[in-house]
């Protein structure tokens, strides 16, 4: 379906919501609503370290709403229903020198800044069948081909179709199409492109597209073990196939062992260079209030990994920063975690890892490139009292690398809190 006719199909379905809302049909539409605003400060210090930088600071401070509305479904056989999300960003502290953060909307003559505030509103029709659910209009698909990014002050949103079936039990399965991308810092939408960042040494004929097909399996065959099987084409650009593994192994009370294994092939679609093997596993032994994390990452192939511009990559060592997926890059990862409720602090939690590339093919002759990154994370949820539910965030990173990209440090610090309104 393209953009026009999922447009309309969304309208179609809101109208039939509205008319079927008799008595008895409204009463599981209105008792399973539920509806929300979300509240998220977000300050962003991005500092560039190497010489020569085109920009030598990112920092802005910005204000986020998030509402969001979710309706029951009306009684019978067929069910219809229908979703909201209403995002608004508010300008703090930017200006045009230092801008560019992802988390306010800049002009289109950069010279300009940020603008003092952006918004956007979706809306998402729904029909439910038995535990299958046709889903049409704004979507934030969450699946290993594509993974709507949450990063920032505002959420990345897509327009397509989605259907999702929990019919089989243990299985879960999603089939769609996206059509259009609205990203963080947008509040318009445009074609779908692909991600350049780092040295993938992707070349393409095509700047965008308006067409991403997928299709994703995931059965869980025991409480601990659960397989994987996922597709995705970009029209113009490339077809991925992504199959993965998670397994935990309950060791005795208090310890486990989980593996994580990934495995991804992504050709061209006859309008790109893309060729690539990507291969993860990450390992994680838990002990208490303590976890302990060792992973690897390799890419094989005539290019880096491919995905949609401005999503997360489902990759074991896609991080603050770094994703590692440039051509022929080798890395590991090492990381630990504490909860410390382990230690009578319910809602306190901390997270540090160091990430390590090597082999990365810069083509022209260059020496290869390397880099690593090191990340931090400190936060905690007010368990108790009138601030209850508010949580607090420190991310840091640094990054440094070789013959390629960039060195910078980093600071984002996230205030949040959720209102359920009913």
């Amino acid at each position: 379906m393209d953009r026009h006719t999922c447009n309309l199909a969304t309208r179609l379905l809101l109208a039939g919501g509205v008319i079927s809302l008799s008595a008895p049909a409204a009463a599981d539409f209105i008792k399973d609503s539920k509806a929300s605003v979300e509240l998220r400060n977000f300050y962003f210090n991005r500092d560039f370290r190497q010489d020569n930088a085109a920009q030598s600071k990112q920092e802005e401070w910005a204000q986020g709403f998030l509402m969001r509305f979710e309706s029951g479904f009306t009684a019978g056989t067929i069910g219809v229903g229908f979703d909201a999300i209403g995002l608004l960003g508010v300008k703090l502290d930017s200006s045009p020198d230092r801008a560019g953060s992802g988390l306010l909307k800049r002009h289109a003559d950069t010279r300009q800044g940020a603008h003092d505030e952006y918004a956007e509103v979706g809306l998402t029709a729904k029909v439910r069948a038995a535990k299958s659910v046709l889903k049409l209009g704004t979507l934030l698909p969450k699946l290993p081909t594509v993974l709507a990014n949450d990063s920032r002050l505002l959420p990345q949103t897509f327009q397509g179709g989605q259907l999702s079936s929990l019919d089989i039990q243990g299985l879960t399965a999603d089939a769609g199409r996206l059509t259009q991308v609205n990203q963080r810092d947008s509040s318009n939408y445009e074609d779908m492109g692909i991600t350049r960042t780092g040295a993938k040494g992707i070349i393409s004929r095509h700047l965008a597209s308006d067409s991403f097909d997928f299709a994703s399996l995931n059965y869980k065959w025991t409480p601990d073990l659960a397989t994987g099987y996922s597709y995705g084409h970009l029209d113009n650009f490339y077809s991925q196939h992504v199959v993965n593994l998670t397994y935990v192994l309950p060791i005795t009370v208090g310890q486990s062992l989980k593996t994580d294994l990934r495995f991804a092939r992504s050709t061209d679609d006859g309008g790109s260079n893309v060729d690539n093997n990507a291969l993860g596993a990450m390992f994680t032994y838990t002990l208490g209030g303590h976890a302990f994390g060792l992973g690897y990452q390799g890419m094989s192939g005539d290019t880096g990994y491919a995905y949609i511009n401005g999503t997360d990559a489902f990759l074991v060592n896609f991080v603050q920063i770094g994703d590692f997926a440039s051509k022929d890059e080798k890395s590991w990862q090492a990381r630990y975690d504490y909860n410390f409720a382990a230690m009578g602090i319910p809602g306190l939690t901390f997270m540090t890892r160091y990430l390590t590339g090597s082999d990365i093919d810069l083509g022209n002759n260059r020496p290869e490139g390397k880099e690593w990154e090191r990340d931090t994370d400190i936060g905690y949820v007010v368990q108790s009292g009138p601030l209850k539910n508010v949580g607090l965030k420190w991310r840091n990173a640094t990054v440094r690398s070789t013959n390629f990209g960039s060195d910078l440090d980093e600071n984002r610090l996230i205030v949040s809190y959720t209102l359920p309104i009913w």
